[in-house]
């Protein structure tokens, strides 16, 4: 380095706080669901993607229960 060029001090550790905040997985959940409520007056091509949001849903929900 160079004699005129500061040397970078380090600073105090981080300090602990509280972990992400957690999200209720079942407001994803809810919503999916509902999404499947007017399956009846949708074109079936898209009865593929509402069921697909649900079983996203359901497996991000069943994924997190390790985390709780």
């Amino acid at each position: 380095m160079h004699p005129n060029v500061p040397r970078p001090v380090p600073g105090p550790p981080p300090v602990p706080g509280p972990g992400p905040q957690q999200i209720d997985p079942r407001a994803g959940i809810e919503e999916a669901v509902a999404g499947l409520d007017d399956l009846n007056s949708v074109p079936l091509s898209e009865h593929v993607d509402r069921f697909e949001a649900v079983h996203t849903e359901l497996t991000v929900a069943l994924s997190s229960i390790d985390r709780v």
